[in-house]
């Protein structure tokens, strides 16, 4: 089994012994608070409601998701107006958009730290645009199914360091309150909204990380990067074979090793309106992304974000200089207001940057 699953067999066989000695809702007044910012009868997600220590206090319409059958069944007794789902807490049931806010208590500390980035994309997606968040995991740098204070013992956990939870949480497209992030004990605990923009799809392994500018608002919308159809970045990823189906951002991380992230996070209409604070602080971020997760290389998609903060006089191609230690390409944008680049030269920039991240030396490609 993986490690997931024989945490939910712990829950399964003694979790109910585990919830007695954690009944307190030591947390009640955020869980309160949060209640109030969803609002009276907007739909709410208790992530991970085991046997309902919070669900009392979440406010209604509540929904409480548990991959234990067993604590799920406690949860209902001990709150009963909600509704409660067996699933997964990294493959979401829901609807796209549908939920108006999501609470997660101790609960994505049992997802492996490579596997949090996509948890969270799929949290995005059911989630309204200015939804709040609420999420704690355990603090530290921790990562096994031996912790020493583990009572039930055998649990799988993951700890974070705030930083680096920030990180990921924001790449995940949310916009996090930086006075909610706090450390208390063994626990580390943040409060964030849902963006009007894109989720990153990144994880372990990954061949090719391509970062474009920012989200246009319509691809924010639609929650597919380059999704506007005027936008030649899916045809020339499909003719360049570093994908096999159009504006499809999972499959392409999970067959092809190809990840997605934005140099700034924030949509606009036209990436003019980024200022050279916005690219150097994307910039960072995305620095601490390649060196946590390595990709073979890095393609970024558009000059401006680059020459703003890097190199200004930097030309289409190989970069000299590194990012996170891996190797970067930068490439013209795909957007069809660049009529300077053909598809065609569009395939074979990707094909470069593809072959740089393979350790070829076929990425000598360069063009203003």
């Amino acid at each position: 089994m993986a490690v997931q699953d024989e945490t939910v067999a712990i829950y399964e066989d003694r979790g109910l012994q585990w919830a007695r000695f954690h009944a307190r809702a030591g947390r009640k007044d955020d869980a309160q608070a949060f209640a109030a910012e969803v609002g009276p009868g907007v739909l709410r997600l208790d992530i991970g409601c085991g046997a309902g220590r919070y669900a009392p206090h979440l406010g209604a319409p509540l929904i409480g998701l548990d991959a234990s059958r067993v604590m799920l069944n406690q949860c209902r007794l001990h709150a009963p107006g909600g509704l409660y789902v067996l699933g997964d807490v990294e493959a979401l049931p829901f609807a796209t958009r549908s939920i108006g806010g999501g609470w997660s208590c101790m609960t994505h500390l049992h997802v492996p730290r490579l596997r949090l980035p996509l948890a969270l994309w799929d949290l995005q997606r059911v989630l309204t645009v200015g939804a709040p968040f609420d999420i704690q995991v355990l603090a530290g740098d921790y990562e096994g199914s031996d912790l020493p204070d583990d009572t039930l013992g055998g649990r799988f956990f993951a700890g974070w360091q705030p930083d680096s939870l920030t990180d990921v949480v924001t790449g995940a497209g949310f916009e996090v309150e930086p006075a909610s992030v706090t450390v208390s004990g063994d626990e580390v605990r943040l409060r964030a909204r849902r963006a009007r923009t894109l989720a990153d799809t990144v994880g372990p392994g990954m061949r090719l990380l391509v970062c474009g500018l920012n989200p246009s608002e319509y691809s924010a919308d639609a929650g597919v990067p380059f999704a506007r159809p005027g936008n030649r970045f899916w045809p020339a990823a499909l003719g360049a074979d570093l994908v096999e189906r159009d504006r499809d951002p999972i499959g392409a991380l999970k067959a092809w090793g190809i990840g997605l992230t934005d140099l700034v996070k924030r949509a606009t209409r036209t990436a003019a309106e980024l200022d050279v604070d916005e690219y150097r602080d994307g910039l960072a971020r995305v620095e601490r992304l390649v060196r946590w997760l390595q990709p073979g290389a890095v393609c970024f998609v558009g000059l401006a974000g680059w020459r703003a903060v890097v190199d200004r006089n930097a030309k289409a191609g190989l970069q000299p200089q590194p990012l996170g230690d891996r190797p970067v390409y930068v490439m013209p944008s795909t957007s069809g207001l660049n009529g300077r680049s053909s598809l065609a030269d569009l395939m074979a920039h990707l094909r470069a940057a593809a072959s740089l991240a393979d350790g070829s030396d076929a990425a000598a490609t360069s063009e203003v």
